[in-house]
């Protein structure tokens, strides 16, 4: 049995040491993943390869020149390779659409 390398994507992240045959996997299947890099903590991996990851940003108000806090949920693609979990911190990209709500994936891990 020959082992599956995974392919770069492009971007400096560590590639995963387990492999899938997940389609929809940017190191093992065909997905290309172009635009935004974002990073979160999820909050939620009880769907089927799907995680919620939780962003955490400031938004600046002009009129009182302060900023604020801000959040955002984001749905993302969670392949077997990468296999995130609940409180992990990971980094995510954009992708094509893979459903109403996913336009991301988990691309790594982060300590």
């Amino acid at each position: 049995m020959v082992k599956e390398k995974a392919k770069d994507i492009g971007y400096d992240v560590e590639l995963p040491k387990k492999t899938c045959n997940d389609v929809n996997c940017p190191f093992h299947g065909k997905l290309p993943i172009r635009g935004k890099i974002l990073e979160g903590v999820i909050v939620s991996d009880r769907m089927q390869g799907t995680a919620i990851v939780r962003r955490d940003y400031l938004h600046f108000i002009s009129k009182y020149e302060r900023y604020e806090k801000r959040k955002s949920r984001i749905s993302a693609h969670n392949p077997v390779c990468v296999d995130a979990k609940k409180g992990n911190k990971v980094r995510i990209a954009e992708c094509r659409p893979l459903s109403k709500t996913k336009h991301f994936v988990v691309i790594e891990k982060i300590n």
